[in-house]
Parts: structure tokens; C-alpha cells; sequence
């Protein structure tokens, strides 16, 4: 199990070049449903702090929409790990600044490679609306986050994890948000618990107008055992 706190804050925002801040509270939790299959849940609440295009007025500081994804796994031991399963959209989006007030539901999948010092992965999903508020667009998101590790001694390590994203509903040339980027982490303890951190930093070299030049990401997680019942 475990249980991430992701910050991003993306810079750049235009008009008057605004900083957005964006925590997604993110526990991933494995449930084991017979020998051969195991089920992995993810969920996602973000706490975003969305800033008004002028420098005197306060910004906006709640809920986005939540999301729940659940992954059918094979129950193997094995250096390939696969998952795939239906991910949903709640509308718990406390302002219509930020985000949606749609219910969604649509396909996701990932898969995770570990060999030597390597650590390769790939995370997808497509989110579509059914059902919300009349008056508010309709959502069409894909999003895709590749995982790229380098791990060296003492739990230190190399890593690259950008998301990219495309909005399907957008104008042409708005549509798809494409970062280039990396950074650290380290695996460590404290007592008897584990965690992870990681520091990142993101150029984004397509994006729609107006959205952010680069985005700094910290992460820091929990790791709780899995239980072996």
C-alpha cells in the first residue's frame, strides 16, 4: 500500500504570468482476490489553488474532481507487472473555476517492467462525461505518465515521470500538454515506517494557451507493508 501526496506547482499561467498549486492526495491500495488475481485500487482527491488573472484579487482554493481507477492484476511474481480495469470521475469540484462538475468513466491500464537498476512504466486513461451539469462543457481527457527509474545504492535514485495529457474537447493546437523533465528521489525510513520522495521539474514544450511554462513536482509517500494473509 501506498500513500502519495504529489504538489505541483506550474508556473507561467498566462495572462500575468500566475502560479497554480495543485496537491493530489493519492493512496494506492492492493487487495488480493484468490491466488491468481489480485485488485488495485488508486484514488485521486486534488486540492488545487487556482489564481485569478489580476495580481490584487484573491485566487480560488478547494476541491477538483476526484477520480477512482481499479486495476485487475495477475497474481505473479515477476519482473513484467500488468493491470487494466475502468476509472471514474466524481463531481466534487467545489467552484466551476476548478474543474469539472461532470460524472466520467472510461478505460485505464498500466504496466511496469523492473530490470537491474531499471524501472520502466507506463500509466494511461480516457475519461468521458455521461452525466452533470447541463451547463458546463464536456469532458474528453486522456492522460498518459511514463515512468523512467534509475536506482542506485542506499535507496537513492533517477527518475522521470512527466504526464502527458490531451483535451479532446479543446480548439486545435489547445489540445495537448506535453512535459520534458526529471529529477531525484530517495527510498528512506523513519522509525519503522518507509516513505519515498522525490523532487521533479517539467518544461512544458506543447501546451494550450494559457496554460503553464513549467512545473515543479514534489512527492512524498507513504509505503506501508502489504499484508501477507
Amino acid at each position: 500500500m501506498r500513500v502519495p501526496f504529489t504538489n505541483n506547482m506550474n508556473f507561467g499561467i498566462e495572462p500575468n504570468h500566475r502560479t497554480n498549486n495543485e496537491l493530489k492526495i493519492q493512496p494506492v491500495i492492493p487487495f488480493k482476490l484468490n491466488r491468481d488475481w489480485n485488485l488495485i485500487t488508486r484514488t485521486l482527491l486534488p486540492v488545487i489553488k487556482q489564481p485569478t488573472p489580476f495580481h490584487r484579487q484573491r485566487g480560488y482554493l478547494g476541491l477538483g474532481a476526484s477520480q477512482f481507477s481499479a486495476f485487475l492484476s495477475p497474481a505473479r511474481s515477476s519482473t513484467v507487472f500488468l493491470g487494466a480495469g475502468p476509472i471514474f470521475q466524481f463531481p466534487t469540484t467545489t467552484d466551476d473555476v476548478l474543474g469539472s462538475r461532470k460524472w466520467g468513466a472510461g478505460p485505464t491500464a498500466a504496466v511496469f517492467i523492473i530490470e537491474g537498476p531499471w524501472t520502466l512504466g507506463l500509466l494511461v486513461n480516457n475519461v468521458w462525461s455521461f452525466a452533470g451539469s447541463p451547463d458546463r462543457p464536456n469532458v474528453s481527457q486522456f492522460l498518459a505518465q511514463q515512468f523512467l527509474n534509475y536506482n542506485f545504492d542506499h535507496g537513492w535514485y533517477l527518475t522521470s515521470s512527466p504526464i502527458v495529457t490531451s483535451n479532446w474537447e479543446g480548439s486545435s493546437g489547445n489540445k495537448w500538454t506535453v512535459p520534458l523533465g526529471g529529477g531525484v528521489g530517495k527510498v528512506f525510513e523513519i522509525g519503522n515506517l518507509s516513505f519515498n520522495a522525490t523532487l521533479q521539474a517539467f518544461s512544458n514544450v506543447v501546451r494550450p494557451d494559457p496554460g503553464p511554462d513549467w512545473t515543479l513536482r514534489f512527492q512524498f509517500s507513504l509505503l506501508l507493508p502489504r499484508s501477507t494473509d
